[in-house]
C-alpha cells in the first residue's frame, strides 16, 4: 500500500478512472449476459461469465464484441404512402375535417 501511495497523483487518479471503466463494463456484461437467452450467445453462459470475470477490462469488451449473436431484423410492411400516414396522424389527432363522412 506504501508504494501505491508513492506514485504521482495524477497516477493515481488514472488508476482510479480504469477501476471504474473496469467494474462498470463488468457489470453491464454481467447484467446484459443474465438477460439474454442461451439462444443469443456463442459459447454457454458459463464460459462468459468465467471471461467476464477473469478477464479483468478485455474480458467485458471480448463479450461485448464477439459473444453475442446479432439480432435479426424484423421487416414490417409499409403502411400506404406518406400522405396517408399523415392524414392518418391528423385524423387521430383533431378527429375527421368538418363535412366528411367518417364511415
Amino acid at each position: 500500500m506504501d508504494k501505491l501511495l508513492v506514485l504521482p497523483t495524477a497516477a493515481l487518479v488514472a488508476l482510479g478512472v480504469l477501476l471504474v471503466v473496469q467494474l462498470s463494463l463488468q457489470v453491464f456484461a454481467i447484467v446484459d449476459l443474465v438477460k439474454r437467452s442461451a439462444d443469443g450467445l456463442t459459447l454457454p453462459k458459463w464460459v462468459w461469465v468465467a471471461i467476464i470475470v477473469l478477464g479483468e477490462i478485455l474480458g467485458p469488451i471480448i463479450y461485448l464484441a464477439a459473444g453475442r449473436k446479432p439480432v435479426t431484423a424484423v421487416e414490417v410492411a409499409p403502411r400506404g404512402n406518406a400522405a396517408s400516414r399523415g392524414a392518418d396522424a391528423a385524423d387521430a389527432l383533431y378527429g375527421p375535417p368538418k363535412g366528411i363522412d367518417p364511415r
